[in-house]
């Protein structure tokens, strides 16, 4: 139910932030359009999303200077780790509409992480904060021998690609 649901940003941060649905839904959002890739070798073009930038819920933390990875963290005890660098400068945001409508269930709703530029597994379903720290620490999937960039473009799907 969404009036138990929050996000957070917590981990190296002066001060943890957190918004309740109606709070998160009140943040400045936009619309993106862009291309996704899967790690079994399927690409959809044109997708389009609206939702919150990462850029725009890091600026109500104040960063420690050695936070350099984010571990997404959903329901059910899913994470996955990704570079800060990955997820600032407009690259990524928090989706909570998918072509016009509500995020689904089925597709990671009400809110996913969304990293166009990685394999989709790094786009978080499900997604309840991001937590800042200074080293890296592979996720469920990266655990599991997945890469721990996972760039479509230089096919990294595994360890050691």
């Amino acid at each position: 139910p969404l009036g138990s649901w929050s996000f957070k940003i917590e981990g190296l941060v002066k001060e943890p932030a957190s918004w309740s649905w109606a709070d998160f839904l009140k943040l400045p959002a936009q619309d993106f359009v862009k291309d996704i890739s899967c790690v079994t070798k399927w690409t959809k073009l044109d997708t389009r999303w609206r939702g919150v930038s990462v850029d725009i819920l890091l600026e109500h933390v104040e960063l420690d200077r050695r936070a350099a990875f984010v571990t997404a963290f959903s329901d059910g005890g899913y994470t996955t780790n990704i570079p800060l660098p990955d997820l600032v400068n407009g690259q990524s945001f928090v989706a909570y509409e998918y072509d016009g409508k509500p995020l689904a269930p089925e597709h990671g709703g009400p809110a996913r992480l969304v990293v166009p530029h990685l394999y989709f597994w790094k786009s978080a379903k499900w997604v309840r904060g991001l937590r800042l720290m200074e080293r890296d620490e592979p996720g469920f999937w990266e655990s599991l021998g997945y890469n721990n960039h996972g760039d479509p473009w230089k096919e990294e799907r595994y360890t050691g690609d």
